[in-house]
């Protein structure tokens, strides 16, 4: 009878290089574009710096592209909203970094704390508002990149997200 394990056997298989997989460039899956969106929001410096607040209009800002994909910086002072919509043939991240935000969909609302995050898939309609006392803002990730926007009617949104 042999008691040597594999372990014993192989060595440490994170210290032979090429049985490990090289580490992407660009996120590919949901739950890598979901840590890009936190690794963004960790770095308060990448961003903290940007942010502007205009009550006239909801104020935007795009961060980062990539391959197929890219980030935007939003802000929202109280009482701003994006109203009913969805992002066509996009699937997205929303992370909340600062403040509160209020997602609201057919099947009822949510709030949204700093570090809270939303994924959703093409024709996923919400509306998004601050409802709040306090300005907040947002990181988006939208995969395709985002190229259009349609608006909705309360009747029209039918589905849901799903939380990570």
């Amino acid at each position: 009878m042999n008691s040597d394990s594999d372990l014993q056997i192989a060595g440490d298989i994170l210290a032979v290089p090429h049985l490990l997989q090289p580490a992407r460039e660009h996120p590919a899956t949901v739950a890598e574009f979901a840590g890009l969106a936190r690794s963004i929001a960790a770095d308060r410096a990448q961003w903290e710096h940007l942010v502007e607040y205009d009550a006239t209009s909801r104020w935007y800002h795009r961060l980062h592209t990539g391959p197929g994909y890219e980030v935007w910086l939003l802000s929202w002072v109280p009482g701003q909203g994006s109203g009913l919509h969805d992002h066509g043939p996009s699937s997205g991240v929303l992370t909340v970094l600062q403040g509160e935000l209020t997602e609201r969909t057919e099947r009822g609302e949510r709030s949204l704390a700093p570090g809270s995050q939303r994924v959703f898939a093409p024709g996923y309609a919400h509306e998004v508002v601050n409802d709040s006392l306090e300005p907040a803002v947002s990181l988006h990730v939208y995969y395709p990149g985002l190229t259009e926007m349609p608006m909705h009617t309360a009747a029209s949104c039918t589905t849901e997200a799903v939380p990570v």
